[in-house]
């Protein structure tokens, strides 16, 4: 029997910060993503130019980091005060051409996890996977 599987999304929209070496605060129009078709990530939108740039990472990442200082390796996150004494969220994400830090309203960010959240609880994130079907995609290619 063969599982009917339906993608769901949530974007959720919200100005972030670049923070650079010096502390300085830039704006940033960025969104988080959420879809079901691939419940064990989440990704950053970054609405920039000439092109978008994409970060897709761990949900989990995020839900810990959210708490506590998380990631191993490209994706850092942590709970952090702003420069103004406003809780955020920081996210270090780190490429071969550099590292970046970003920082996002606390707030915006506990938006998106509940709503994540409430789409795929915690622990049901295989229910929405077909893996026969991901293993004879992944073998056939």
């Amino acid at each position: 029997m063969q599982k009917q599987i339906t993608a769901q999304a949530i974007t959720e929209a919200m100005q972030m910060e670049f923070v650079d070496n010096e502390g300085t605060s830039t704006p940033l129009a960025a969104s988080f993503e959420f879809t079901t078709s691939d419940p064990y990530a989440v990704s950053i939108l970054f609405q920039g130019e000439p092109t978008p740039v994409r970060w897709t990472f761990a949900r989990d990442l995020l839900i810990e980091g959210f708490y506590e200082p998380t990631g191993d390796g490209d994706v850092h996150v942590w709970p952090c005060l702003s420069a103004e004494g406003n809780a955020v969220v920081i996210l270090e994400l780190n490429s071969p051409s550099g590292e970046v830090l970003i920082q996002a309203s606390s707030r915006a960010v506990s938006t998106f996890i509940r709503q994540m959240l409430d789409l795929v609880p915690q622990g049901a994130e295989a229910d929405l996977l077909d893996f026969d079907t991901e293993l004879t995609q992944l073998l056939s290619a």
